[in-house]
């Protein structure tokens, strides 16, 4: 495949993580998703990389397609303590169905929620500060041990991911959009070409799952519409500025 014939030698002897997501976007800006994955896993970044997964409505598309290269690919899955149960039990589901062996569920500290969210009511009156201590320092957590992970991130789902590039810098380490350019059709005919299970709460108008009181159903043509419905937010915070802040922060 020509996505993976050998980097040109500004990748290998690139002075910086932007450096090396520039020259990698650069040398895969045609490429196929599968092509993106089976290098990164295989070749650029093979023993060094895992993926993030939510589980949530398309989330089996992504993880087919690394089960496609590498079934043994470390999961990272963010139990936040307040997902639908239908979240979890479809977990369980698509890590049989697609014989995945490498799931890590990664929790919050027990010492922070604690502290911080001892009534498990901290979404009522901060829904940013519950997603800092219930995914974003877990994530960087989870992502810490790695130089580069994968997510399921398209350019389609919201505004703050429209330029969205398949290889990202944070940090010192790679973040990795394989279905950047995908769209929802793809994402559907992908999922049904590949008789893939679907996330249990579809049927009832879920397009976008994150935790269950910060999540309603939404229509079909805005499907992250009802994330934190009224809050002015549309991300977590675990792809912004703020996690590059927590894989920083000398606690960790």
């Amino acid at each position: 495949m020509e996505a993976l014939k050998k980097l040109p030698e500004a990748v290998s002897n690139a002075d910086s993580t932007k450096e090396l997501a520039a020259a990698l976007n650069l040398r895969f800006a045609n490429a196929s998703a599968e092509d993106i994955i089976a290098y990164s896993v295989k070749e650029g970044f093979a023993g060094n990389i895992g993926a993030v997964s939510s589980f949530g409505a398309d989330s089996a598309v992504l993880l087919s397609l690394i089960a496609d290269v590498d079934a043994d690919t470390p999961i990272l899955f963010l139990d936040t303590g307040k997902h639908f149960e239908e979240t979890l039990t479809y977990r369980d589901q698509l890590v049989d169905f697609l014989h995945l062996t490498g799931l890590r569920n990664i929790e919050p500290l027990s010492s922070t929620l604690a502290s911080n969210d001892r009534q498990g009511d901290l979404h009522k009156s901060s829904t940013d500060a519950c997603c800092a201590i219930r995914k974003v320092e877990p994530m960087a957590r989870a992502v810490m041990p790695f130089g580069a992970w994968m997510t399921g991130r398209k350019r389609y789902q919201a505004s703050t991911r429209v330029a969205l590039p398949f290889f990202e810098a944070v940090g010192n380490r790679i973040r990795i959009n394989p279905l950047a350019g995908w769209s929802g059709d793809d994402i559907a005919n992908y999922q049904d070409g590949h008789a893939l299970p679907v996330h249990p709460l579809i049927p009832y108008g879920y397009y976008s799952i994150g935790c269950a009181p910060c999540t309603e159903p939404s229509p079909p043509d805005d499907q992250r519409g009802g994330r934190w419905k009224g809050q002015g937010k549309v991300e977590c915070g675990i792809h912004l500025s703020g996690l590059d802040a927590s894989l920083t922060d000398s606690s960790l």
